[in-house]
């Protein structure tokens, strides 16, 4: 059995769509914590829905000390997926998961990339850009924001008449289609 933990800071709609994949496919892997930085994020409701544990923790617990890696490790967690997580991640938690800390980030890295750009800040940027095409990219996570090496790309078309709102429907789309099985095919490989 594999096991996942995900971090996400808002609504939740990736680690819900993740967690059903897992289960709904009995793949031999199990969602088994949701971990957010806020007490107010929707993901706790979808957390408790789906009958997965969940925990809230704060910037000291998170940058200035070991509280989560150890309560990652007590859990014998495989891989930690980021859905909409975002805060840095910090080096002990990157030592401690080399290579098992997975990204989705809504634009075409590296375009669009980095701190502040994220969720409506991209999908307004694509927009008063006039970019063709826009779409998610799933990679690893290292010491600097949407850096890590890029496990996959998918695109769609921007038209003129698109607003951010209409991007967002797009990427959220490729969002649920791929992130799972992105997880799914390397965790196969680790």
């Amino acid at each position: 059995m594999k096991r996942l933990a995900i971090f996400a800071s808002g609504s939740g709609s990736n680690a819900e769509q993740i967690t059903k994949y897992f289960h709904n496919k009995q793949s031999g892997v199990s969602v088994e914590l949701i971990l957010t930085n806020k007490s107010n994020a929707f993901v706790l409701e979808r957390a408790k829905k789906l009958g997965v544990e969940t925990k809230v923790f704060d910037r000291d617990a998170f940058y200035h000390s070991d509280k989560i890696v150890d309560l990652l490790k007590s859990k014998d967690i495989d891989l930690v997926v980021l859905a909409g997580f975002l805060w840095l991640v910090p080096k002990n938690l990157i030592a401690a998961f080399p290579d098992r800390i997975v990204n989705i980030h809504p634009a075409l890295l590296p375009k669009y990339g980095g701190k502040g750009m994220y969720g409506s800040h991209v999908h307004h940027a694509v927009v008063a850009n006039k970019e063709k095409e826009t779409g998610i990219t799933i990679h690893l996570v290292d010491e600097v924001y949407d850096n890590g090496a890029i496990l996959r790309q998918e695109k769609c078309e921007v038209s003129d008449a698109d607003t951010p709102d209409q991007v967002a429907e797009k990427i959220h789309e490729l969002e649920y289609e791929h992130f799972p099985k992105t997880i799914e095919e390397y965790l196969s490989k680790i």
